[in-house]
């Protein structure tokens, strides 16, 4: 006996390191930018008065603007004429539309197409019938027939501003640039309590993290879309693979392995429409756990032998494997009534404080880190703020879908390519319900409501044996599994929009 509660103390203890290891970096990212954050705001405007002073437009490079959509039918229309507005020398740009969908959305797609034609755009049209690769299946194929040295990507729910280009070209007079990432924007944050949630942690990774591992010289990534590529750094960094389920991430890495330079424009924004289902944003969440993984299987071996710096290698594996928290929740969660029948936990105060000064730390590092990407970004971000214990709530709850992902990663188990749905909402009262696209409920709901079940009976047994320091964590993790769980029945039977 004694020895099983050793077993699950040094479970837990492991548990504990992690999530303080993962939380104290969010406290490094955030000092990163502290530091660079002035000289960064500086020389956006810097690379932007040089290249226009220095390059005139008949030097302009040439662009190539893909959109990878399947099945798009709300919101492709939307897309193609927003990219078709972009402010760029006509004969300048192209745009490549790959189509890959099986629904009504070739044919919305295909007229689109050919009315951009008639006003002049040079655009094309792939429709590819069987998918293979998925994503990074239909941009190799576009990139085969490719005009542009410079290669732009946006997903079907990205709006870009005219002067997208204009603002991100720039950057690439510096002949060490492979690729720039733009700040993903919002459309519809406000639509929900849930939409809000997300909202915060979109800024949290894109107003500080992104920017600090760009702004300090750690490895960053490309996430998906909202950016440029060099055609070039592409092709010799391999081209798009579909052996993982973030091609993107996964090419950043290579790139970044043959020497070039990712970069980050935090005052380039690109809007975008937020999952407003719980299920649609599990499905982006479980694709994006398994496939960090994934890539950190790939690449993270290449990296250690590398010539990168200790910190760049540390950072970097951090950053592959930071879905890593999620497991590491479930562990905390399983053992904490365990640990309640275990001797030490009782002999002195000085445990239960230590165990509360961990969780603290835990917890802080990523709420701070989100905090502070609202009071950097927004002048009313007091007003927000307020929306951030849900968010918390979101993260703890979203555990058992991630820690799904994570372990499919770790022992190679293969699924299907979920897309994420796009509904076209834009705002309060708009409607999604009868709309197509719809992810259906999953087994994974059950072990939710099973973990909300057993996080609430540890929280009232710590409250009856008197830790309450503790307590409010499990608070946490209670809320948590209970809230996602919840919505996740209210959204798969598609009751109210506005949950």
């Amino acid at each position: 006996m004694e020895l099983l509660q050793y077993i699950w103390l040094g479970i837990y203890l492991f548990a504990l390191a992690a999530l303080l290891t993962y939380g104290m970096n969010c406290w490094f990212l955030m000092l990163i930018y502290r530091l660079n954050s002035p000289k960064a705001a500086r020389q956006h405007q810097r690379i932007k008065e040089t290249f226009y002073r220095t390059v005139p437009p008949k030097d302009w490079p040439h662009v190539t603007v893909q959109l990878p959509i399947y099945n798009e039918r709300y919101v492709v229309e939307r897309l193609i004429e927003s990219v078709c507005s972009i402010d760029w020398p006509g004969h300048l740009l192209e745009v490549q539309v790959l189509d890959d969908s099986t629904d009504d959305t070739v044919k919305i797609a295909r007229a689109m197409v050919a009315k951009m034609k008639t006003a002049g755009v040079d655009i094309g049209y792939i429709h590819r019938s069987d998918r293979s690769g998925f994503k990074a299946g239909a941009l190799r194929e576009g990139l085969k027939t490719a005009k542009g040295s410079l290669v732009a990507v946006f997903d079907a729910d990205f709006i870009p501003a005219p002067d997208f280009l204009k603002e991100s070209v720039p950057y690439f007079q510096d002949p060490r640039i492979g690729m720039l990432q733009t700040r993903w924007g919002h459309i519809n944050s406000d639509y929900s309590l849930l939409t809000r949630a997300q909202s915060i942690g979109i800024d949290g990774h894109f107003g500080v993290e992104q920017a600090s591992r760009a702004w300090g010289g750690l490895f960053m990534n490309f996430n998906g879309t909202g950016g440029i590529w060099r055609k070039k750094t592409i092709e010799e960094a391999g081209g798009w693979q579909a052996d993982t389920l973030t091609e993107d991430l996964d090419l950043s890495y290579r790139a970044q392995l043959k020497g070039w330079k990712l970069m980050f424009a935090s005052q380039v924004v690109c809007p975008a429409e937020i999952p407003v289902t719980i299920n649609a944003f599990k499905s982006q969440q479980h694709r994006w756990a398994k496939g960090s993984i994934q890539t950190a299987r790939k690449n993270l071996g290449k990296l250690f032998k590398s010539d990168a710096s200790r910190l760049v290698k540390i950072q970097a594996f951090l950053h592959l494997t930071h879905y890593m928290v999620h497991p590491m929740m479930l562990l905390v969660v399983l053992t904490s009534i365990p640990m309640l029948y275990s001797q030490w936990f009782f002999n002195t105060l000085a445990y239960p404080v230590m165990i509360f000064t961990v969780l603290c730390l835990a917890t802080l590092g990523p709420s701070s880190l989100y905090l502070f990407s609202q009071r950097i970004l927004y002048r009313d971000w007091k007003s927000r703020i307020k929306y951030l214990p849900l968010l918390m709530c979101l993260g703890t709850g979203i555990a058992v879908n991630n820690t799904k992902a994570v372990l499919e990663a770790l022992f190679d188990i293969k699924s299907g390519f979920i897309r994420t749905p796009k509904y076209g909402i834009r705002q309060k009262g708009e409607n999604w319900q009868n709309k197509r696209y719809a992810i259906p409920l999953n087994a994974v709901s059950i072990l939710e409501l099973f973990l909300g079940l057993y996080s609430l009976t540890g929280l009232l047994m710590f409250l009856f044996f008197s830790k309450y320091l503790v307590s409010p964590f499990l608070l946490i993790y209670t809320s948590g599994f209970f809230y996602v769980f919840f919505l996740s029945v209210k959204h798969g039977f598609g009751k109210t929009a506005s949950s």
